[in-house]
């Protein structure tokens, strides 16, 4: 259902581009007919980019789709922002021609003799023609010999594409190189108010939606892990969706995960891609296993920090219930000492509810990408409780990192990519 209603929207926003960018700012004719065809083609484009990711094909078929799905959205927002505006001025303009169109009385013209060797024009004798409803700009009538000049309603339309189409190749250019350079540093204090002193200041370097893909290089984890070794953190926590794809495809762009340091090591919990690979999430936890990071499996363990204990418990991304291997918080939080803080990976922030059924003094999550490209985020919040940030859910606190990396095209336009530095205060 959900592919049906994604190729729907995709068609009717080609229609909708077709109908604003190539209709409304042509004539009839050669251009016309090769900026429609330029559309088909950027269809297909599309098209190729989600058959062949999906195939496994090279990553220069991905580029060119994702980065038109990007200029495409961007395209359409702005244009329908731009719908108002345009309507008013489309209504000044038809009034300004039925105005031009009522009679004037004027004087009757002198009769003008006619030299020798002229003639006087035919009474039925045809004028070059403008598109129907259109007057020039600056004229009243067409002129009777060379091209015929821009029409008010052609004016309008290529003036409205001009700034849309600015606009979006603007807004997309800006995204890339956000999404595509280093991510910020988000230093972040959290205060638990059970947190034995002796905690104080330990700190959890937080990563999350790494989505190494068919996009992304190994330089993309090198940097990530580069950035996080200098925080010099006391655990990492890597909170799912960190791959799209299988090991085969891309376990050679994680190996650099093996390199990652801290005093109490890497933890890992799925994410709802990693249901998605045609392997399932299995094979991955066997080779971060390789790599040094842990996985928490519906269980939890114990960090021991200057004489004082903290519970991490990690449970399995809602996506895994499908296939059996959904969140277990009774089995990851079941039994535990309940005067100890217990700190919760979990990658959507919507199963901060069960968490805090559970006791979780907070919960660490990703998933949203803080919605990636604006305005998704006001969508996103619709599904989720937290897009990004620290909040509380029902006594819980839920930090929400938007993401080291990127889904889709390589575009973050509001949201740029994140690692959090977090330190736990009493």
């Amino acid at each position: 259902m959900f592919v049906l209603i994604f190729v729907a929207m995709v068609l009717l926003a080609h229609w909708y581009l077709w109908h604003r960018l190539v209709r409304q700012t042509t004539r009839p004719g050669r251009l016309r007919k090769a900026l429609t065809w330029s559309l088909v083609a950027l269809l297909a484009v599309l098209v190729t980019t989600f058959v062949g990711t999906r195939m496994g094909l090279e990553s220069w078929v991905a580029w060119p789709g994702y980065i038109w799905l990007a200029v495409m959205f961007y395209l359409v927002v702005i244009l329908v922002v731009l719908e108002v505006p345009r309507g008013v001025a489309a209504a000044f303009l038809r009034g300004a021609e039925r105005r031009e169109r009522v009679p004037q009385s004027e004087p009757e013209p002198e009769p003008v003799a006619v030299l020798a060797g002229t003639a006087a024009p035919a009474a039925d004798e045809p004028v070059e023609a403008v598109e129907a409803g259109e007057r020039p700009v600056g004229a009243a009538a067409a002129p009777a010999r060379g091209a015929a000049p821009m029409s008010r309603r052609l004016f309008l339309g290529r003036t409205t594409a001009a700034i849309a189409g600015a606009s979006a190749l603007g807004t997309v250019g800006y995204g890339m190189a956000s999404a595509l350079g280093d991510p910020v540093i988000e230093r972040v204090r959290v205060s638990l108010p059970k947190l034995d002193p002796r905690l104080n200041g330990l700190r959890f370097a937080v990563v999350s939606d790494i989505h190494l893909g068919p996009l992304t290089g190994i330089g993309h984890t090198e940097r990530i892990v580069r950035m996080i070794n200098g925080l010099e953190a006391d655990v990492v926590a890597i909170v799912g969706d960190l791959v799209d794809g299988t090991v085969a495809q891309l376990g050679a762009l994680a190996r650099p995960l093996r390199n990652l340091e801290s005093r109490y090591g890497a933890y890992f919990v799925t994410g709802n891609h990693e249901y998605f690979t045609a392997e399932g999430p299995g094979e991955w936890i066997e080779e971060l296993k390789e790599l040094g990071v842990r996985s928490l499996r519906n269980e939890r363990v114990e960090i021991a920090h200057q004489g004082a204990v903290l519970d991490l418990a990690g449970v399995n991304d809602v996506g895994g219930a499908a296939s059996g291997d959904g969140p277990d918080f009774a089995k990851a939080l079941g039994g535990r000492d309940t005067g100890r803080s217990a700190v919760l990976l979990a990658h959507q922030p919507i199963q901060v509810d069960q968490a805090a059924e559970h006791g979780v003094d907070l919960q660490l999550s990703g998933h949203t990408h803080g919605g990636q490209i604006a305005p998704f985020n006001l969508v996103v919040g619709l599904q989720q409780p937290v897009v990004s940030g620290l909040a509380s859910v029902r006594g819980t606190q839920v930090y929400v990192t938007r993401g080291a990396g990127f889904w889709g095209p390589p575009v973050r336009v509001g949201a740029p990519p994140e690692i959090t530095m977090l330190e736990l205060q009493g």
